[in-house]
């Protein structure tokens, strides 16, 4: 029977020391603070800004997290060693070749003072770039080259500049904020192109929620002695983005050089007890996945109905074709719908990502009213 929004609540539950809790229920565990809560949304706030799943983490990492709280007063270290573990064996690498880290910011922040440091990074100037731009303001030099007219990565041009004094080349794939996909076979000729200049380092957060995500991962590359840096992240599909867990895969050498540069020790207890745990949940990743492509499904409708259109996506957002972003932004959020506004020069462009059903549907339900009003 195919997972539906209404089966993947309903078969979702917490057992152990929590009680047994269905995900919707997850909230009413402790008691409703008198204001505004510290973590989440807001009250009465549709948050769909930030690329968030609320269908995790999953009820196996909660316990986990519940289990091992009281362990908070020691490092990680034996955690971390099996989180390695288990992420070496299913890719089929060694241990050596795995770095985890407190989120995948931590270490591609770290990947971008490595290499930085050794000659100019070369990325789209449209992609999730905040790693670079940590790595510019300590002094590293950036190369970033436009997207093709129909706002894909246009990897002939940035082949080109790879022999141009270039350390690192950075993707996202797909693509953030556009949600593109890079078709692995173009991607993967790509990267025989210029990994005897550069190193190649693809982001794959969102690689979970393409339509083929074995066929899309480029860790085999890594398997094939290319040098490869594969970045994943616990924050997407696992729905764990506060718990900052994430890892990359790539060479003996190539780990050594970015643990070198990290700044923990490779997480925290609860992140990792988490990860651990849920890693190998696949009752709760085909029901996460499910659940985020019922939204995405849902915002695809309100654009079509809104008059609008959008680009291919292969993640947890929509990169809907809008006359302005942030007028549209402003105009959610006074119906307490936080969006993305305009992203650099692409005011053209709006981004909003699949969240709570409930917070869809109002997206949904206001956007052509909304589109009729600012733009008739």
């Amino acid at each position: 029977m195919p997972t539906t929004r209404r089966s993947f609540i309903a078969g979702a539950s917490l057992t152990g020391g929590l009680g047994a809790l269905p995900f919707s229920a997850l909230g009413a565990a402790v008691a409703a603070p008198a204001a505004e809560p510290d973590f989440g949304p807001k009250i009465g706030q549709a948050l769909l800004s930030r690329n968030e799943n609320p269908y995790g983490p999953a009820p196996s990492a909660l316990r986990a997290i519940a289990e091992t709280s009281k362990m908070g007063c020691y490092y990680a270290d034996r955690g971390l060693m099996r989180l390695t573990a288990m992420i070496a064996e299913r890719h089929g690498v060694t241990p050596a070749q795995v770095v985890v880290g407190a989120g995948s910011t931590e270490i591609l922040c770290a990947i971008a003072l490595a290499w930085g440091r050794e000659g100019a990074i070369l990325c789209p100037d449209l992609f999730w770039d905040t790693t670079v731009i940590y790595g510019e303001r300590q002094g590293i030099t950036s190369i970033r080259v436009p997207l093709t007219a129909d706002m894909n990565v246009d990897l002939p041009a940035m082949a080109a500049k790879a022999p141009d004094g270039v350390a690192l080349i950075q993707l996202c794939n797909p693509n953030n904020p556009t949600g593109v996909l890079i078709e692995p076979a173009a991607l993967r000729s790509f990267a025989a192109q210029v990994t005897p200049h550069a190193t190649l380092l693809v982001d794959e957060a969102y690689n979970e929620l393409t339509d083929r995500p074995e066929d899309n991962a480029m860790v085999d590359l890594v398997r094939s002695g290319k040098d490869v840096i594969v970045c994943r992240t616990f924050s997407k599909i696992y729905g764990m983005a506060g718990l900052r867990v994430g890892y990359a895969i790539t060479s003996e050498a190539n780990a050594k050089r970015i643990q070198s540069h990290l700044m923990s020790f490779g997480g925290n207890l609860a992140g990792l007890a988490a990860a651990i745990a849920s890693y190998d949940d696949t009752p709760f990743l085909t029901q996460s996945r499910a659940a985020v492509m019922e939204g995405r499904a849902m915002i695809l409708d309100a654009v079509a109905k809104a008059g609008l259109t959008a680009l291919p996506s292969q993640t947890n957002f929509v990169f809907v074709k809008v006359p302005d972003a942030d007028a549209l932004r402003d105009a959610m959020g006074q119906r307490g719908i936080s969006i993305r506004g305009t992203y650099g020069e692409w005011k053209g462009y709006s981004r909003v990502s699949t969240g709570r059903m409930e917070d869809v549907s109002r997206y949904a339900a206001a956007l052509p009213e909304l589109t009729q009003k600012l733009w008739g």
